[in-house]
């Protein structure tokens, strides 16, 4: 998925396979939740199994507050 430049989110797209179970599943969300702060924006289903999720988390610009 492309971003422009001035996007206040990073964007990311994860594609689960269907040999991956709903519990292991939840646990990737949670650790990508809690260590990379990035929150579930969508969640996609396809026949078969297989699962696509979109997560995203804010950009943090951080701008230096002395000119040294």
């Amino acid at each position: 998925m492309a971003t422009p430049p001035d996007s206040r989110y990073d964007w990311r797209v994860v594609d689960i396979g269907t040999e991956v179970t709903r519990a292991e599943t939840r646990t990737l969300l949670t650790e990508q939740a809690e260590y990379g702060r990035w929150e579930l924006v969508r969640s996609q289903t396809f026949i078969g199994g297989a699962r696509r999720v979109w997560l995203r988390r804010r950009v943090m610009n951080v701008r230096r507050s002395n000119a040294a």
